[in-house]
């Protein structure tokens, strides 16, 4: 999606893991958006620091680092209370991705 500037929104996914990462990055890139990727809950700070254009934030709920995704939502809201227009941190869980993907993976892979 092209925000007022002309660039596309950023979505910021927060993944530890590097095939959720992906998995997660392919379907916000296939939505028209930019997928801005993170490691950690740190990383996310730094980013979100450092950008403007982020509309989104996805981050996993269990992972390593100062804090979880839970607490990094909680940080964001405190430190950009509404100050970006369409803000909306959303939480999701591991569990449930790889549970997704394995369902993918299993449409996917058929013995002949």
């Amino acid at each position: 999606m092209i925000n007022g500037n002309g660039s596309p929104h950023g979505v910021l996914i927060v993944e530890d893991d590097q095939l959720l990462m992906a998995l997660t990055a392919g379907i916000v890139e296939d939505a028209g958006f930019e997928a801005i990727q993170a490691g950690n809950a740190d990383q996310a700070v730094a980013i979100l620091k450092a950008r403007s254009d982020i509309a989104l934030l996805l981050t996993d709920v269990d992972m390593p680092g100062s804090m979880d995704g839970v607490k990094l939502a909680h940080a964001v809201r405190d430190r950009w209370p509404r100050s970006r227009s369409s803000w909306y941190p959303a939480a999701f869980r591991t569990a449930i991705c790889r549970q997704a993907a394995a369902f993918s993976a299993s449409l996917t892979t058929q013995a002949p």
